[in-house]
């Protein structure tokens, strides 16, 4: 009996949130694959999407410098940031997720009406000083809903309220603003090109905008949503009298990144793009995912939830996209499948399976993410396994009566 096991299967995960990064995915995942298939041939493509991770998986990239610095955390503490360098195309990527991703807020700290992108426009700050001419910020994974106004403010602008006095931290302290003095902005932002690799999906204001979308994931309870989508869909109006936006800033592709970042950084000229375009595509020295793709018999992808969110430019729908153009199958693991998550398969996701093998907590689950997913990754390829055993069973079986036919 002939049975027709993948020879070569790419791996291509994001990272699972505050659990693992993309890098430890996809070495987990290859782990459970060699359990069953020790000699197949596996191709490792962690891939960055803005979020956490994404610094560390571009930092691999030949010519690329590292820098770290000390900035301000989403709750006002110093925390240590990585942005890179590629001196050659005079270019800097930093992840805002460094500086104000949720995972460094504390549990008993998670309020986004309270915390702050400050951070953010530190990190822009050292890179417009040294020099270069582009600079990408990847959004993702963010712990702040502050449309962008910390960082606005680290770069030299100053946000009033009717007084005249600047007006606190966080989210919720937008519906005070009245005014934004831009006296004092960096030079250098209006010669230096900042483009956002985020997911244009996600805008900033209304029933789909990032208070009710993302704040309760951040931490918000449902009045704090409230107060969040309103002194965000002013803050909104604020920046459009202001400055001159070339995009729509309430509903426009992008302007919802990280929390409003992207409103708040596109009112100061930064043009938002797919991020998948970017990371993948216009980057020295990144490894062309799509020859990887169209070499593969099976391709592997995973994220940390799995739900009506995914098709909406997560990383298996991405994946899955592309696998699209040469017809290779792709499995996805997750941490957790939500609602809407059948959605993936009309995206070009062949499958789907949980990390989970019995009902635990979310915290358990984090806590063992590794070990699950290696555990996960095995049990998949056996069930894959069995079906290549079922196909060339089947195709015995075939020949056979062919042969007694003939």
């Amino acid at each position: 009996m002939t049975m027709y096991l993948p020879e070569r299967v790419l791996i291509a995960p994001s990272g699972f949130k505050e659990s693992l990064s993309a890098v430890d995915v996809a070495e987990s995942i290859a782990a459970g694959i060699r359990r069953v298939l020790p000699g197949v041939r596996i191709d490792l493509y962690p891939v960055p999407d803005g979020g956490e991770g994404t610094v560390e998986i571009l930092a691999k990239q030949p010519g690329c410098l590292t820098h770290t610095t000390k900035v301000t955390n989403p709750v006002g503490e110093p925390v240590t940031a990585t942005w890179l360098e590629f001196p050659e195309q005079s270019v800097a990527v930093l992840e805002m997720a460094s500086a104000a991703g949720l995972s460094l807020v504390p549990h008993d700290l998670r309020d986004p009406t309270a915390t702050s992108t400050r951070g953010v426009g530190e990190l822009i700050a050292e890179a417009l000083d040294s020099g270069v001419d582009r600079i990408v910020v990847g959004c993702g994974d963010s712990g702040t809903s502050d449309g962008g106004a910390g960082a606005l403010s680290a770069l030299g602008t100053r946000i009033l309220d009717n007084t005249g006095e600047e007006i606190g931290a966080g989210g919720a302290e937008l519906a005070r603003a009245a005014k934004i003095c831009t006296d004092g902005l960096h030079p250098r932002l209006a010669e230096v090109d900042i483009t956002l690799a985020c997911n244009v999906h996600n805008v900033l204001t209304g029933p789909t905008g990032v208070a009710h979308i993302f704040g309760p994931q951040k931490g918000a309870s449902p009045s704090q949503v409230d107060v969040l989508s309103d002194a965000l869909n002013h803050w909104a109006d604020l920046l459009n009298h202001t400055f001159t936006p070339k995009a729509d800033l309430h509903l426009g592709a992008g302007s919802g990144a990280s929390g409003g970042l992207g409103a708040g950084l596109m009112a100061l000229g930064a043009t938002a793009r797919d991020r998948f375009d970017v990371l993948l595509g216009d980057l020295p020295g990144t490894a062309d995912l799509d020859a990887l793709i169209a070499e593969a018999d099976l391709i592997v992808t995973a994220e940390g939830a799995i739900d009506f969110q995914t098709p909406r430019g997560k990383v298996p729908a991405e994946i899955a996209r592309r696998a699209q153009v040469t017809g290779v199958p792709v499995l996805a693991l997750a941490g957790s499948l939500g609602r809407g998550a059948p959605q993936v398969h009309d995206v070009g996701i062949g499958a789907i399976a949980s990390i989970m093998n019995v009902p635990m907590a979310i915290e358990d689950a984090v806590r063992d993410g590794r070990e699950l997913l290696i555990d996960a990754a095995e049990r998949t390829l056996r069930l894959l396994m069995l079906g290549c055993a079922i196909s060339g069973r089947r195709e015995e079986t075939v020949r056979r009566q062919y042969t007694r036919e003939s």
